[in-house]
């Protein structure tokens, strides 16, 4: 648990880092130059992704029941998953619905992370996924407070909506059919 825990602290620390303190992240940016800062940014992400990855599939091992959720909250997780990859593709592909949702990867981050708290009561998973939830939150309350940096995105087109909805339903059925069970262990249907 120790490990899963280290990792969500340098993976969300570092993407907390403009919420706690702007102007740091901007000094340390200017100090070290966009590439080095961005290099050095990613490689703490990345340390901490796979930490996630090694203390959560560790802690599966000796899990702990917290609550055990009815069958049917299943099946609304994975009506709440559905957008989760449309809305993905929409960060990078402005359209009507990141116009619309101004985050749309927070709001899939929040609507990932509340979903698998409703399908799964380990305490491994309430770490995991109640860490991302409150991460999510939070930062999106803070955007409301700081100037919004800009995200690398293709051009803004009236197909970019389609292409969102349509490349991500795909990558939710790869996902639920395969991928899940591939990656994770676990089938979710």
């Amino acid at each position: 648990m120790a490990t899963l825990i280290a990792g969500l602290v340098l993976f969300l620390g570092i993407h907390s880092l403009s919420i706690v303190n702007e102007p740091l992240r901007n000094r340390l940016q200017a100090s070290l130059g966009e590439i080095p800062f961005k290099g050095l940014y990613s490689i703490i992400a990345l340390i901490g992704l796979v930490l996630i990855v090694i203390g959560y599939g560790a802690a599966r091992l000796e899990p702990t029941v917290l609550y055990t959720p009815p069958g049917w909250l299943r099946h609304l997780a994975m009506l709440l998953l559905v957008p989760v990859f449309p809305l993905l593709f929409a960060t990078y592909l402005p359209g009507r619905i990141k116009a619309t949702l101004k985050h749309p990867m927070l709001v899939a981050v929040k609507l990932w992370a509340l979903a698998h708290l409703l399908a799964n009561g380990m305490l491994h998973d309430v770490i995991l996924f109640g860490a991302f939830l409150a991460w999510a939150v939070v930062d999106r309350i803070s955007l409301k407070r700081r100037p919004q940096r800009a995200i690398p995105a293709l051009p803004a087109g009236k197909a970019n909506d389609l292409i969102a909805v349509i490349g991500g339903l795909a990558v939710y059925v790869v996902t639920v059919v395969w991928a899940h069970q591939w990656l994770i262990g676990v089938s979710p249907i």
